[in-house]
């Protein structure tokens, strides 16, 4: 009777083992990029979190949209499991992940055009990456440099943090540096908040921010942002560090977001599927 009182003790003990595992929640950190971490990261998330929820695996994200920048140092330092980036790391930061012991990789999990847009009452239909560089390069402050509109011209631009900052410096700018009156805003939204309310604004967005009530989308040199020929296409990463294993859940994450699946949501938040 003693030997199997000692056996049911154990017995339960281990059910109630498994029991803790089996319910304890997995959080899987991502960090970087505004123009991954805003909108397309978390909505791809909340539908990988309800397919393992469906096989009994609860897991929670901490998804923290800072800038590139942000994605990059995460991913060497160890804060992150999964960067997320706008742009291709920089020589310098892959020479400090190299010095530190990191591989990075990057992960291509979607396709971007940065879109210039205006507020719906300006009169251009189109410009051309000349007028682009013109304006945020501060060499034209008024309309009347380009249109038949006069008023002051406000330029909005991302942060130097940002990825999306450094991509739009080099290919629609010529990497010339910013003009001092252009005006950093922190993510995409706000770019697209400030010119749907400004009639002399002007910036540059993410495809999933080109709906924003209040602004259109211009052309450049006639070609729209999802456009294969479209001048400021880019791609959209996940990073990682290749020299070490990510944990299960984060590998799958990856998986899902490059799945039919994942891809639906790619394109439904108005990014190009890698497909």
């Amino acid at each position: 009777m003693k030997t199997k009182s000692i056996l049911r003790g154990i017995t339960a003990a281990a059910a109630l083992a498994f029991t803790s595992q089996a319910s304890a929640t997995e959080t899987i950190v991502i960090k970087g990029s505004d123009t991954l971490g805003a909108k397309m990261v978390p909505q791809i998330a909340e539908a990988f979190k309800a397919k393992m929820a469906a096989q009994g695996v609860d897991v929670a994200f901490e998804i923290a949209a800072e800038g590139s920048s942000t994605g990059v140092a995460s991913v060497i330092d160890g804060t992150a499991e999964i960067g997320m980036s706008s742009r291709d790391p920089k020589d310098k930061e892959v020479a400090k992940a190299k010095a530190n012991g990191i591989d990075m990789k990057t992960i291509t999990v979607a396709k971007d055009g940065i879109a210039i847009i205006v507020n719906e009452s300006n009169p251009l239909e189109s410009i051309s990456l000349e007028e682009i560089e013109l304006i945020f390069s501060g060499d034209v402050t008024d309309w009347s440099g380009i249109t038949a509109q006069t008023g002051e011209i406000s330029a909005y631009t991302r942060n130097t943090s940002s990825g999306t900052y450094a991509v739009f410096q080099k290919m629609g700018m010529n990497s010339r540096d910013y003009g001092a009156d252009t005006q950093k805003m922190a993510g995409n939204e706000q770019i697209a908040a400030e010119v749907a309310k400004n009639p002399n604004g002007i910036g540059y967005v993410g495809l999933a921010y080109i709906n924003t009530p209040g602004v259109k989308v211009l052309p450049i040199n006639g070609f729209a942002p999802d456009s294969k020929d479209y001048p400021l296409a880019r791609p959209l990463y996940y990073l990682m560090n290749k020299g070490k294993a990510l944990s299960p859940l984060a590998n799958d994450f990856i998986g899902f977001s490059m799945s039919p699946e994942g891809q639906a949501i790619v394109n439904r938040v108005h990014f190009l599927s890698i497909y």
